[in-house]
């Protein structure tokens, strides 16, 4: 360590009043007033505060990020050799060509090809690599129309998640002049290739619109197909695999609503059922019947009913698939005769496969104790074939193509590992830690065969905890560097998501966010108790809400770990549910409850928020990432926690704050500069723990 002092961010008056009560907020300063526009010119961000950003990664640099340099190469190297880079995806069929995307050996972003359907020679779309530059890219995907002369692809250019719309002709793959700015990212085409519908973004980032671009006119002509009032609610568009409907989603985390227009007739959007507060669907579409996913009349778990497209209303909904608590269906959609759904039950998924001329039901689903599980359809709807992704810690990821008719799989491809990986070497356990209101938590552990569960193991825990997001226990490349150095890897399946159905995601949320909290503490004492580790030998990480429930837990238990790893977090909890002019706060206050009208909202978040409850305290390690252009977690956020709790804590620990300059929610936009990012987190948590010299 150097004999420099850590930088230290002034401290403003600034007091804010709510609900009668006046806190003081000395570090308010660092939100930036013109914050829209830094999103989308980072070189106007305030000199002062840019200074104090500056010196905080300059900080880190002398501290740790240069020290630690040799071990983050090594960690790299070794990620980077897990990775096939001239790798293919598994090709899709549409019409006459099977499209696919491909990673080049040594190149950051994706490749879009197209071959003939029957064979023959590939054909390159769009080189992302050609077209990011120099600079962040965010590609935002592509989209190819149904004459398949046309490719729409977005792009954002510095993180912001301000999107620009091309369009590619694919006979003589030119951009053509329908360039369309301001989007969210997603776009749809009509039918006859004669249209792109868009969403587009307010003043405050939010998707709040949908547009109408006509081929060949100027973006400024677009027409407003669908306007959204409620500053609660996201706009998202999509299509029904059927291609009779295109789809407008409305919603927040508890609420949605459906709006289709007529993919080949165009016209105005018709509503498929009037939102109320609570209950959330979707639609999708076959034969003029509506298929919907919905929690409608209590079914907590959710259930799929049936509607006619002309009388679309919920007073005419049936029920398909009855609602069946304890098994929680995550996600359906439709092919010509068949229905599939995904559910989750104790915690482990499974594929449906319902035949609706029939009715009958066949299941696809693995024995290992943990495993992550994913199905999807291709471009087509007259098919009788889906495809499934399989992994578990231990497995890497296997692709399969499955008949819905004959029941047989085809293996289309296996996940290489280039630099070897047997995993007989790799044990994987799920196991149930109590909680203090005894419900049992999930947690899944990945270590090397021969570690002693005596206490003598370091342990990275990993959580999130929120907006139903459950965690799968799917393969990771990267945290093998890890657990090849005898540190366990676990993942604490908390209240917050939907890892045991719906209500683990209701126990974990507004009134009940506690529990997020106290489940991940209880996870990490009993692998205490169970001396799978110990304490002081917990490294902690998580990102987004995760960091969120880092800052809760620095905060209620810091004694029990070595060090913290809270990557873009989501810490002034407080102010921000307060300040309704930021992209995400209205549509979070289901999640979290809206402090600006409710007392007791503002007095529960205020309770945990990890921001307002810096304390006089030691703490352990803390290692904080942010990106200046993020519209999800704004970087005042992290910065704005490192500075109080550089001011108010009473150990010499180390606390770093490194924000990325040109990036944003997701960090640095290419594969290998996001597994940079990886390896130094993973730098940290083994440096924290004596492990940095440990070698594979």
């Amino acid at each position: 360590m150097s004999s420099k002092m850590p930088p230290r961010a002034a401290q403003k008056q600034h007091s804010i009043t709510t609900h009668g009560q006046t806190r003081q907020d000395p570090y308010f300063w660092l939100r930036a007033e013109n914050w829209q526009e830094v999103m989308r010119d980072p070189g106007v961000l305030d000199p002062e505060i840019k200074a104090y950003l500056d010196a905080e990664n300059d900080w880190f640099a002398a501290e740790f990020g240069d020290r630690a340099e040799p071990l983050k190469d090594r960690i790299f190297r070794e990620i980077r050799g897990r990775i096939k880079e001239d790798d293919s995806g598994v090709p899709s069929p549409d019409g006459p060509y099977a499209y696919n995307s491909r990673m080049a050996e040594g190149e950051q972003y994706p490749i879009l090809v197209r071959t003939p359907r029957e064979g023959g020679d590939e054909e390159v779309l769009l080189d992302c690599n050609v077209e990011a530059g120099d600079g962040y890219f965010g590609f935002g995907g592509g989209m190819h129309d149904r004459s398949h002369r046309f490719l729409a692809w977005s792009a954002d250019r510095n993180g912001s998640e301000f999107y620009t719309i091309y369009v590619r002709d694919l006979t003589t793959l030119e951009e053509i002049d329908d360039k369309i700015d301001n989007s969210a990212g997603g776009m749809v085409w009509s039918a006859d290739s004669s249209c792109i519908y868009y969403t587009e973004l307010d003043a405050n980032h939010r998707p709040f619109r949908v547009r109408r671009h006509v081929m060949g006119t100027p973006q400024d002509n677009d027409e407003v197909v669908y306007t959204e009032s409620d500053a609660g609610f996201f706009v998202n568009l999509g299509e029904t695999l059927s291609g009779n409907y295109i789809t407008i989603e409305c919603g927040d985390h508890q609420t949605s609503e459906v709006w289709l227009i007529d993919a080949h007739a165009g016209g105005k959007p018709f509503i498929v059922s009037e939102r109320q507060v609570g209950r959330e669907y979707d639609a999708d579409e076959r034969g003029g019947e509506l298929y919907i996913l919905t929690n409608a009349d209590g079914a907590e778990d959710f259930k799929i009913v049936t509607a006619p497209v002309e009388a679309p209303q919920a007073k005419n909904w049936r029920d398909l698939v009855p609602h069946n608590a304890g098994t929680l269906i995550l996600s359906s959609f439709l092919i010509k005769d068949h229905l599939i759904r995904l559910e989750r039950e104790n915690g482990l998924p499974r594929i449906v496969v319902r035949d609706l001329r029939t009715d009958m039901e066949s299941q696809i689903a693995f024995d290992e104790q943990a495993y992550s599980l994913g199905v999807s359809h291709g471009y087509e709807f007259d098919t009788h074939e889906i495809r499934f992704v399989y992994s578990s810690p231990t497995t890497p990821q296997q692709t399969f193509d499955y008949d819905v008719v004959t029941g047989e799989r085809s293996l289309r491809k296996t996940q290489e590992v280039p630099s070897g990986h047997n995993p007989a070497d790799f044990v994987t356990r799920r196991v149930m830690a109590p909680a203090p209101d005894g419900e049992l938590v999930p947690v899944t552990l990945l270590m090397r065969q021969g570690t002693k569960l005596d206490g003598t193991a370091p342990l990275l825990l990993y959580g999130y905890g929120a907006y139903g997001i459950a965690m799968p226990a799917g393969f990771s490349i990267s945290n093998l560097s890890l657990v090849d150095r005898g540190m366990i890897y676990a993942v604490a399946h908390i209240r917050g998501g939907k890892d045991k159905g719906y209500a683990w995601y209701a126990k974990g949320r507004r009134e009940h966010k506690s529990n997020s909290f106290t489940d991940f503490i209880a996870a990490a004492e009993y692998l205490i108790n169970e001396k799978i580790t110990s304490k002081g030998k917990i490294v902690v990480e998580g990102g987004s809400a995760g960091g969120m429930l880092m800052g809760a837990i620095a905060n209620m238990r810091p004694d029990l770990f070595a060090g913290i790893i809270a990557q873009v977090p989501f810490v002034d909890v407080l102010n921000t549910m307060l300040d309704d002019t930021l992209p995400l706060t209205p549509p979070e206050w289901p999640e979290w409850g809206n402090p600006l009208a409710s007392l007791e909202d503002f007095n529960r978040i205020g309770a945990y928020s990890p921001y307002d409850n810096v304390k006089a305290q030691d703490y352990p390690p803390i290692f904080a990432l942010a990106g200046l252009t993020d519209p999800r977690v704004t970087y005042w956020e992290p910065a704005k926690w490192v500075a109080k709790l550089r001011a108010t804590k009473t150990d010499s620990n180390p606390l770093f704050l490194k924000t990325n300059m040109e990036a944003g929610h997701g960090g640095a936009s290419g594969r290998f500069d996001r597994l940079k990012e990886t390896a130094l987190t993973h730098a940290f948590a083994l440096w924290v723990t004596g492990l940095e010299q440990i070698e594979p």
